[in-house]
């Protein structure tokens, strides 16, 4: 999660969703990082554009990005948009040694 101080969007994320996500699923195979947008490291992600918008969760799967949703809207649309996202993501117990 690329966010930034005084970001309403990102704290409507936090108290919408940001206080179940460990619990879910998703959390499992997709776990939350967060990270500043202006960090010039970027987390050691490779990216395939720059995140210019806050929120913007980056779905990564072994460091390089999958897919992205940029944006929150809703509780019902973020978990539409992850669960395709998660679709992309090869699971840990799926993976060759």
């Amino acid at each position: 999660m690329f966010e930034q101080e005084g970001c309403p969007w990102c704290r409507r994320w936090d108290e919408d969703i940001g206080k179940i996500y460990e619990k879910t699923e998703e959390a499992r195979l997709m776990p939350l990082r967060r990270i500043r947008i202006y960090d010039p490291s970027q987390g050691n992600i490779v990216l395939q554009r720059p995140v210019r918008y806050t929120p913007t969760f980056v779905v990564v799967d072994r460091g390089r990005e999958v897919g992205r949703i940029t944006g929150y809207i809703d509780d019902a649309a973020f978990w539409g948009l992850l669960g395709k996202l998660a679709e992309k993501v090869e699971s840990p117990s799926n993976r060759a040694p």
